[in-house]
Protein backbone atom coordinates (compact mmCIF):
# COMPACT_ATOMS: atom_id res chain seq x y z
CA UNK A 1 0.00 0.00 0.00
CA UNK A 2 1.17 3.84 -1.02
CA UNK A 3 1.64 6.31 1.13
CA UNK A 4 -1.78 7.82 -0.80
CA UNK A 5 -3.35 4.59 0.35
CA UNK A 6 -3.54 2.56 -3.42
CA UNK A 7 -2.94 -0.73 -3.53
CA UNK A 8 0.78 -1.56 -5.36
CA UNK A 9 1.79 -4.66 -6.61
CA UNK A 10 5.22 -3.58 -6.93
CA UNK A 11 6.72 -5.34 -3.22
CA UNK A 12 10.22 -6.45 -2.23
CA UNK A 13 8.59 -9.82 -1.96
CA UNK A 14 7.12 -9.75 -5.20
CA UNK A 15 9.13 -8.11 -7.16
CA UNK A 16 9.93 -9.60 -10.87
CA UNK A 17 13.81 -10.07 -11.29
CA UNK A 18 15.89 -9.59 -14.12
CA UNK A 19 19.24 -11.40 -12.70
CA UNK A 20 20.07 -12.53 -8.07
CA UNK A 21 22.41 -9.40 -8.30
CA UNK A 22 20.66 -7.15 -10.09
CA UNK A 23 16.74 -7.29 -8.58
CA UNK A 24 14.70 -4.94 -10.61
CA UNK A 25 11.59 -3.41 -10.60
CA UNK A 26 9.43 -0.51 -10.30
CA UNK A 27 8.50 2.07 -7.69
CA UNK A 28 4.88 2.43 -6.67
CA UNK A 29 3.50 6.05 -6.57
CA UNK A 30 5.17 8.08 -3.59
CA UNK A 31 7.52 5.46 -2.95
CA UNK A 32 11.55 5.74 -3.12
CA UNK A 33 13.70 2.53 -4.49
CA UNK A 34 17.05 2.20 -2.64
CA UNK A 35 20.55 2.26 -4.61
CA UNK A 36 20.42 -1.53 -5.56
CA UNK A 37 17.05 -1.10 -7.53
CA UNK A 38 18.63 1.45 -9.76
CA UNK A 39 18.78 4.48 -8.33
CA UNK A 40 21.77 6.17 -7.85
CA UNK A 41 25.06 5.84 -9.57
CA UNK A 42 26.75 2.72 -10.24
CA UNK A 43 30.03 1.53 -10.75
CA UNK A 44 30.42 -1.49 -13.56
CA UNK A 45 32.43 -3.98 -14.96
CA UNK A 46 31.88 -5.31 -18.07
CA UNK A 47 33.68 -8.04 -19.99
CA UNK A 48 33.92 -9.44 -22.98
CA UNK A 49 33.96 -13.14 -22.00
CA UNK A 50 35.66 -14.80 -18.79
CA UNK A 51 38.73 -13.46 -17.94
CA UNK A 52 38.57 -11.85 -21.11
CA UNK A 53 39.14 -7.56 -21.63
CA UNK A 54 37.80 -5.70 -19.03
CA UNK A 55 36.01 -2.22 -18.98
CA UNK A 56 35.08 -0.19 -15.93
CA UNK A 57 32.82 2.32 -16.07
CA UNK A 58 29.91 4.75 -14.28
CA UNK A 59 26.29 6.22 -15.01
CA UNK A 60 23.14 6.62 -13.15
CA UNK A 61 21.71 4.43 -15.71
CA UNK A 62 23.13 1.01 -15.73
CA UNK A 63 20.36 -0.82 -17.76
CA UNK A 64 20.88 2.51 -20.07
CA UNK A 65 24.60 2.02 -20.58
CA UNK A 66 25.06 -1.88 -21.03
CA UNK A 67 22.46 -1.33 -23.63
CA UNK A 68 24.45 1.48 -25.15
CA UNK A 69 27.43 -0.85 -24.76
CA UNK A 70 25.94 -3.75 -26.89
CA UNK A 71 24.36 -1.58 -29.59
CA UNK A 72 27.35 -0.50 -29.93
CA UNK A 73 26.37 3.20 -30.03
CA UNK A 74 29.48 5.12 -29.91
CA UNK A 75 32.86 3.96 -31.40
CA UNK A 76 34.76 3.05 -28.04
CA UNK A 77 36.75 0.68 -26.54
CA UNK A 78 34.25 -1.65 -25.59
CA UNK A 79 32.60 -1.68 -29.48
CA UNK A 80 36.07 -2.50 -30.56
CA UNK A 81 36.74 -5.24 -28.29
CA UNK A 82 33.46 -6.77 -27.71
CA UNK A 83 33.18 -5.70 -24.16
CA UNK A 84 29.47 -6.39 -23.46
CA UNK A 85 29.20 -9.08 -20.92
CA UNK A 86 28.60 -7.11 -17.03
CA UNK A 87 29.80 -8.99 -14.58
CA UNK A 88 30.15 -6.74 -11.73
CA UNK A 89 28.44 -3.81 -10.65
CA UNK A 90 28.22 -1.83 -6.79
CA UNK A 91 25.65 1.57 -6.05
CA UNK A 92 26.42 4.55 -4.68
CA UNK A 93 24.16 7.35 -3.26
CA UNK A 94 26.10 10.24 -4.62
CA UNK A 95 27.84 10.48 -8.10
CA UNK A 96 31.28 12.12 -6.54
CA UNK A 97 31.18 8.89 -4.37
CA UNK A 98 30.43 6.67 -8.22
CA UNK A 99 33.08 8.52 -9.55
CA UNK A 100 36.13 8.09 -6.97
CA UNK A 101 35.17 4.54 -7.00
CA UNK A 102 35.27 4.37 -10.96
CA UNK A 103 38.68 6.11 -10.52
CA UNK A 104 40.36 3.88 -7.66
CA UNK A 105 39.30 0.74 -9.60
CA UNK A 106 40.66 1.66 -13.29
CA UNK A 107 43.78 1.94 -11.13
CA UNK A 108 43.78 -0.90 -9.62
CA UNK A 109 46.32 -4.11 -11.28
CA UNK A 110 43.94 -6.23 -13.24
CA UNK A 111 44.53 -9.22 -10.94
CA UNK A 112 42.36 -7.05 -8.43
CA UNK A 113 39.68 -6.53 -10.59
CA UNK A 114 39.03 -10.13 -11.56
CA UNK A 115 39.29 -10.86 -7.46
CA UNK A 116 36.55 -8.13 -7.18
CA UNK A 117 34.87 -9.51 -10.13
CA UNK A 118 35.31 -13.44 -8.81
CA UNK A 119 33.80 -12.23 -5.13
CA UNK A 120 30.70 -11.85 -6.36
CA UNK A 121 30.52 -13.41 -9.28
CA UNK A 122 32.62 -16.53 -9.48
CA UNK A 123 31.30 -17.95 -13.06
CA UNK A 124 31.21 -14.30 -14.91
CA UNK A 125 28.09 -14.68 -15.51
CA UNK A 126 25.92 -11.44 -17.70
CA UNK A 127 24.28 -9.93 -14.57
CA UNK A 128 21.88 -8.57 -17.46
CA UNK A 129 20.80 -12.30 -18.56
CA UNK A 130 20.38 -13.67 -15.26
Amino acid sequence: MTAEGVECAATAENAPVASPYLPTRTACPGESLPPRYGMGYAVYILASRKHGTLYVGVTNDLARRVWEHREKHHRSFTSRYGVTRLVYAEFHDSIAEAIHREKRIKKWTRAMKVRLIEQENPEWHDLMQH
